[in-house]
């Protein structure tokens, strides 16, 4: 099986409002390599002459609450199985976005271009409880351990064209967003990667009470 992951798969309304969001900052980066002097870039350093900034398909966009990678066949059930029970005492849960900026924070080059969420307390319980229950049936191991950053991957930043931009021209696209909206239901869903980027599938689906 390939990678899964656990997340939340936007409604198409809200994918609609990120690629929104994601058109109005895109004109502010060079869409061609020759935009940045090809001729001084060695081939080896281009990603597949993709660009500087590679943007996330709107079909694709997600928020990633716990990822466990390549499972054996019989864990499956053992996941789906966790899921459900942790549900099952889910309050309502919302997420409410905050801004667009790079990310993670602290890092440079900047690996991202996200949409960073608020740390709303249920949605905190919500992958906290997930983390524990997969670790105490050993799906996770102390390797997996990482803090959770809620955040919606707008684009992902070839590092090496990165550093080819004179600091002064890197663009500024840091943007507060005020937008929240319910969420219905988590996924477990499969990565695969194809020539033309990663696919994603939701294998199955959970629904929260909304009481």
């Amino acid at each position: 099986m390939s990678r899964i992951f656990i997340a939340i798969n936007l409604s198409e309304n809200i994918k609609e409002e990120l690629g929104i969001f994601q058109k109005e900052i895109q004109d502010l980066f060079p869409s061609e390599l020759n935009e940045i002097e090809i001729d001084e870039i060695a081939t080896e350093n281009i990603a597949q002459s993709r660009g500087v900034v590679r943007w996330v398909k709107k079909e694709n966009l997600h928020l990633t609450l716990v990822f466990i990678g390549h499972i054996k066949k019989n864990q499956f059930f053992q996941i789906a199985q966790i899921i459900k029970k942790v549900v099952q005492s889910q309050k309502p849960l919302f997420l409410k976005f905050e801004k667009i900026c790079y990310g993670p924070a602290k890092i440079e080059p900047p690996r991202l271009i996200w949409m960073e969420l608020e740390k709303e307390k249920e949605l905190l319980k919500l992958v906290g409880n997930l983390q524990k229950e997969l670790f105490a049936a050993g799906i996770l191991g102390k390797d997996d351990k990482r803090e959770f950053s809620p955040h919606i991957t707008l684009a992902r930043i070839n590092a090496w064209l990165w550093r080819q931009i004179e600091p002064e021209e890197r663009p500024e696209i840091e943007k507060d967003i005020f937008l929240n909206f319910p969420i219905k239901s988590i996924e477990i869903m499969e990565s695969k990667l194809k020539k033309g980027g990663p696919v994603y599938t939701i294998l199955e689906s959970y629904l929260l009470s909304n009481d």
